[in-house]
């Protein structure tokens, strides 16, 4: 093979690693995920610009949990009186306080995530929307943290930075996408 021909090979090869999604999640070994029920969503907490955007992510997830037919969610006005009558002023609750919010709530666990983007990203040439958001389960019985997981979807690929290419997927299609991959982590 020619040198250049290999090197050009290396590159593209790299470039597919590159693209290639990289899933952390943690599920606890010991956890029996079939006991949980019933599941209370905290409201997100939102690193994004955008200051509703975690409110819109965190309906898009409730509602792409409940059509799993696999859980209860808890209605997010009964969350969100909960946390307001426990004084949970964190979006990451102790283990005492989930274990409350649990009990007075009749869930078997509790869901609290961050937004870290939501919406469009731009570079000098293209622009596109973008999801990150990382998750995590607590055991309503033990406060413990059972399953957590992230995902980040859409953003400025190096195909529209190369060629210089607006718009890219609508936000509403990329929540979707994250929310739809997290269920996916969650699940399997």
């Amino acid at each position: 093979m020619r040198p250049a021909f290999k090197r050009f090979a290396i590159f593209l090869a790299a470039l597919a690693l590159a693209g290639c999604p990289r899933h952390r999640t943690y599920h606890n070994p010991d956890m029996d995920f079939g006991a949980v029920k019933t599941i209370a969503v905290l409201p997100f907490w939102n690193l994004s610009k955008d200051p509703q955007g975690a409110d819109r992510v965190r309906d898009v997830f409730v509602n792409a949990l409940l059509s799993t037919n696999s859980v209860y969610v808890v209605p997010t006005g009964e969350v969100a009186r909960a946390v307001q009558r426990l004084n949970i002023s964190t979006p990451t609750p102790s283990s005492d306080e989930v274990m409350k919010l649990c009990s007075m709530l009749k869930a078997d666990a509790v869901v609290v995530g961050v937004l870290k983007e939501y919406g469009e990203v731009r570079t000098s040439s293209a622009t596109a929307n973008v999801v990150a958001l990382s998750l995590q389960m607590q055991d309503g019985g033990t406060g413990k943290v059972i399953w957590a997981g992230a995902s980040s979807k859409g953003g400025v690929g190096w195909s529209a930075r190369l060629l210089g290419s607006t718009g890219g997927e609508p936000v509403n299609d990329v929540t979707e996408q994250a929310v739809d991959d997290l269920l996916e982590q969650l699940f399997k």
